[in-house]
């Protein structure tokens, strides 16, 4: 029996582009709702472009990119150039039948072409409206145009990146799209509930670099509470959570853990590691049991944790001696069955591929995509037992469902469609269509 989604009949029109917005409406989707992809092929989005990677033996185009593939699944996609009368009038009876409308560009993006909040609010006075700016839409600098690792930088996280000594290093992967993409599924959410209680639509006004604060808590506290500015001079390199020897003053996470580090396994490639904390002195004493209870294991300097910190530098050698004697996940195991919290270090292969845990928690669903071919698409951190989400429908191709929503959606005859594709309101005049598009419009 299938189980009903939560958001099932919950239509949203979705504008955004590159990961956060569409990371957000990627979930709303899992849960039932109708997505409907606004593009312009003349305006590519970021993802869809030749710039990003491409599997091997697929031909390069709109429709090639992997993280365009699965970042935008449940989705159906229209093509439609909202700059003209036409497409505005039809861009603008969408939102009327929508409940939700979502949007990532600068502040005054949607509101210049005319499918800003108060303007879709005179055609839907309940609609819900979510925009997902660099700056929001209030404040001095809301105008700012900024992207993921721009974004970190003022909100702090890029000062705290970084080995110590060196320049700030940002991070490796733009997290606050995809911790802004789950905020805005937040923000909409909440607004469908206050709907449903009381009948009203509103703006939901994310602002991502605001949101990036809210993941330098720790620093922000000490600077608050205890007046200790964070500097990453004597900050931890690697994994330990406190290098030997740094002031408190200079790491706010202060003495708390050791052993504390990814340790070399056997085989010492470059993914054969092991991590290894232990939280207490309790801990370390079965992490020593584990071990055999070597002789330099049990000697006194290791006994309490302040030694253990004094003390690291040695111990990390000597910790790592030995778990280069055996294979990673079998020193996971072993660990984990003496109560010592110790994982695996997993490469994407050992994600999607191997690991027995996601595999038996259903994390990757497997979608046939047309260019793409079969390929595994991630799904939700958690479950639910009445209503599960769902990964069903591979990302689209670039207006590859614009007859079928709107002729479905507003009536519109195939003579509608055909005139709209000649007079570029659904395809740029100098662009050749591609041909699912011209089989469609048969």
């Amino acid at each position: 029996m299938t189980l009903p989604r939560p958001l099932t009949g919950v239509r949203v029109l979705d504008f955004t582009w590159v990961r956060a917005g569409p990371w957000a409406t990627r979930w709303l989707g899992a849960f039932g709702a109708e997505i409907i992809k606004i593009e312009w092929p003349e305006n590519l989005d970021i993802l869809r472009s030749n710039r990003m990677v491409i599997p091997p033996g697929v031909e390069p185009g709109p429709n090639a990119p992997g993280q365009f593939a699965d970042t935008n699944v449940n989705k159906r996609g229209i093509t439609l150039n909202v700059r003209t009368p036409k497409g505005l009038e039809i861009a603008k009876r969408l939102a009327a039948i929508s409940d939700i409308v979502m949007e990532n560009f600068s502040s005054r993006v949607m509101q210049k072409w005319g499918l800003g909040y108060e303007d879709l609010k005179k055609l839907r006075p309940d609609i819900i409206y979510v925009s997902m700016a660099g700056f929001g839409h209030t404040g001095r600098n809301h105008h700012y145009t900024t992207m993921g690792p721009s974004a970190q930088a003022l909100s702090g996280q890029t000062f705290l990146s970084g080995l110590p000594d060196k320049p700030p290093a940002g991070w490796g992967w733009s997290y606050l799209d995809d911790t802004g993409g789950m905020y805005g599924v937040m923000g909409a959410l909440t607004a469908l509930r206050h709907r449903h209680a009381t009948g009203q639509g509103q703006h939901v006004d994310l602002s991502q670099m605001t949101m990036g604060i809210t993941l330098t808590g720790a620093a922000f506290l000490d600077r608050t509470v205890n007046g200790r500015p964070a500097r990453r001079q004597g900050y931890p390199p690697g994994n330990r959570t406190v290098w030997p020897g740094a002031p408190l003053v200079n790491n706010y996470r202060g003495p708390t853990v050791a052993p504390h580090n990814a340790y070399r396994t056997q085989g010492g490639g470059y993914n054969d590691w092991c991590v290894i904390a232990c939280f207490s002195d309790q801990e370390w004493h079965n992490l020593v049991g584990v071990m055999g209870s070597p002789a330099w294991a049990t000697d006194p300097k290791f006994s309490t944790l302040q030694g253990r910190i004094e003390h690291q530098e040695t111990l990390d050698q000597d910790i790592e001696r030995w778990t280069q004697t055996l294979e990673k996940y079998a020193l996971m195991e072993k660990c984990q069955a003496a109560g010592v919290r110790a994982m695996a270090v997993q490469s994407p292969e050992d994600r999607v591929e191997h690991d027995p845990q996601l595999r038996a928690r259903g994390f990757y669903t497997a979608l046939a995509h047309p260019l793409l071919g079969q390929h595994k698409i991630q799904g939700m951190p958690f479950t639910l037992s009445k209503s599960p989400a769902e990964i069903s429908r591979p990302a689209p191709l670039i207006g590859q469902h614009t007859r079928e929503v709107l002729t479905e959606l507003l009536g519109l005859s195939l003579q509608d469609i055909r005139d709209g594709y000649t007079d570029g309101t659904f395809w740029p005049t100098r662009m050749p269509l591609y041909p699912y598009i011209e089989e469609a419009l048969t």
